[in-house]
């Protein structure tokens, strides 16, 4: 694993299956510009173990549904101009290196042994320098590169372990029955029902405590010293400071809680040891001149994109389209500029498009797809801003921008007539967010959205008729609304977005009273977690914590209770519930110390 390692997060375990068999890498911006690509594109290179990669892919895939991408394409370009310039020092060419954005507020990161790399946005939140970031990626490519995974000290091998992953996430039977199964493995898939189909919730429980009692604490000292002292040779080899690893693990000991509970420090004991250890090879090691990894990124590029033409997956069918998806968006990753990329670009988009172009008219959001196409545009431009694809993208935009313009008349006048559904007013604020309709129809979500009891959209959605428009009717009303929602509100996220207000100091107390209240009282755990994504910082975020791993407590006692009366749904739902949004608690430790799967 890289520097950290890591732990289990907010979110279902099908995904920590990766994590375990990771550390923390991360990457930054390149110090050397791309230079020209060269005039004969490299060939693609062999996959070592076919199956491995397979079971990788498929895992990956899964990681990403469960914790959600973190969107940010100019921090993926960041990220992979370093993670290739170190992992060209690696020389390695059994698997091709991929890198992820993952949507976790933890700061970490984890490998799974097919090369697949991901960073958490919580990692980058914390601004590592490019160096740092290097170290950090260094440390995971050297957990791949010297198989680490090989060594898990557990009684499975990674093919067993990926196998069992992915059974338990496609397997696992939703049927209430009592089995044989003792009351901490309700999620065995050999003893599962499996003739009567699979159920996502207790695949994805199942998953999630197999990842996390089999890769999470699994590689040793010795594993973790030579992939940090591995990782400082080749950040060092790429053109990065070697002592980035010790700044690196400076940072994080003040950044980080020294809990052994709290993610990197529950499994990383011997913290001072390795922070020494880096400060004494950062000052032997000597940084080398950076060398341009765009041939090792073009072959990279050319190796993804074999394996997804080739379809070769083992994966069910109905996820075959989505692993064909993933490979060409890490091989459009891997090299972002030439003939290639543009063609992988405009596939991409042309899904997007397609799949709008599919809804009824008025159900059409444009704006969504005006935003992805000028998102890849801006990308590009700032790769190659010569490039004839730009006016390929321009003229679709363009295209768009009137067929919009063209449906506003008929959007209108439904909105006039008053009949629709919520689904028209997000879409209508989605394509013309600039309409002199907008505050009335901000106003008409918040009252449908605080109807549906999303309380969190719909202080959004007021607030944005409020402060549009404060002065006009549906600006009046939205405001009168919130008035009289605050003192009712449950959802700690919409409380504390209306503390943060400025517009109106009484209702920003109100709201700040309320929340004080509820920080301590709310029931479902779901709730402080969306709170502590949100606001990670936020005054309330010490009792929110607090009151999570007492709801999590609480789901304990209710897993054990429903699992002795056989009702193995409803203990698998509030095991996913622990695991989910309380991953750190007691109640979380004390379901992976009892996990099964140990034969």
């Amino acid at each position: 694993m890289a520097m950290f390692r890591p732990y289990a997060a907010p979110t279902p375990l099908a995904l920590r299956t990766l994590a375990a068999l990771a550390l923390v890498p991360l990457l930054l911006v390149s110090t050397v510009a791309p230079t020209a690509l060269a005039t004969q594109n490299p060939p693609a290179v062999k996959i070592s173990n076919e199956e491995l990669f397979d079971k990788s892919l498929q895992v990956a895939y899964l990681t990403l549904e469960q914790y959600g991408t973190y969107d940010d394409p100019e921090e993926l370009q960041r990220v992979t101009d370093i993670a290739y310039r170190v992992a060209q020092e690696a020389n390695y060419a059994k698997y091709p290196f991929t890198f992820h954005l993952v949507d976790m507020p933890e700061p970490n990161a984890f490998a799974l042994p097919g090369g697949h790399i991901f960073i958490t946005r919580g990692i980058l939140d914390l601004g590592l320098t490019d160096d740092m970031l290097a170290a950090l990626l260094g440390h995971e490519i050297a957990h791949v590169v010297e198989e680490h995974y090989l060594e898990i000290r557990k009684k499975a091998t990674i093919m067993g372990i990926l196998s069992q992953v992915l059974l338990a996430g496609v397997l696992v039977a939703a049927k209430n029955e009592s089995d044989r199964r003792g009351p901490y493995n309700p999620y065995d898939p050999t003893q599962a029902d499996r003739g009567r189909g699979g159920d996502l919730v207790q695949g994805v429980a199942a998953t999630s405590l197999v990842i996390s009692e089999l890769l999470l604490r699994s590689y040793s000292r010795e594993n973790e010293t030579e992939a940090d002292l591995q990782g400082q040779r080749w950040a060092a080899a790429a053109g990065f400071d070697p002592l980035g690893a010790a700044h690196l693990m400076d940072l994080m000991r003040s950044r980080i809680p020294q809990n052994k509970r709290y993610g990197y420090w529950m499994t990383h004991p011997f913290f001072d040891e390795r922070v020494r250890g880096a400060e004494a090879n950062g000052k032997i090691l000597k940084r080398q001149e950076p060398s341009s990894a765009d041939v090792y990124r073009t072959r990279t590029q050319a190796t993804l994109v074999t394996w997804a033409d080739d379809g070769t997956t083992k994966a069910p069918p109905e996820n075959a389209p989505k692993l064909e998806e993933l490979l060409k968006d890490e091989a459009l990753a891997a090299w972002p500029q030439g003939k290639v990329a543009e063609r992988l670009r405009l596939e991409k988009l042309h899904r997007l498009r397609d799949a709008e172009l599919e809804q009824p008219a008025l159900a059409q959001d444009f704006g969504k797809l005006i935003r992805a196409y000028e998102k890849q545009r801006y990308l590009v431009e700032s790769l190659t801003p010569e490039a004839d694809f730009l006016s390929v993208l321009d003229k679709e935009i363009n295209g768009f921008e009137r067929y919009r313009e063209d449906l506003f008349p008929k959007a209108a006048g439904v909105l006039e007539e008053g009949v629709y559904e919520t689904a028209f007013l997000e879409t209508f604020l989605s394509n013309y967010p600039d309409a002199e309709q907008t505050p009335r129809v901000a106003l008409e979500l918040g009252d449908s959205l605080s109807r549906l009891r999303n309380e969190s959209e719909a202080v959004h959605h007021y607030l944005l008729a409020w402060e549009t428009a404060p002065e006009s009717p549906e600006g009046r009303r939205a405001a009168t609304g919130l008035r009289t929602l605050a003192p009712r509100l449950t959802g700690l996220a919409a409380l504390q977005q209306l503390a943060l207000q400025g517009r109106d100091a009484d209702l920003a107390e109100i709201a700040g009273r309320r929340l004080d209240q509820m920080a301590k009282e709310f029931r479902e755990i779901d709730n402080g977690a969306e709170y502590l994504r949100r606001f990670p910082d936020g005054p309330q975020a010490t009792p929110v914590l607090e009151r999570i791993n007492h709801l999590a407590e609480e789901l304990l006692g209710e897993v054990v209770l429903y699992q002795a009366v056989g009702d193995h749904v409803k203990a698998i739902e509030r095991i996913n519930k622990i695991l989910t949004y309380a991953p750190t608690s007691e109640a979380a430790e004390h379901l992976r110390d009892r996990a099964v799967f140990q034969s």
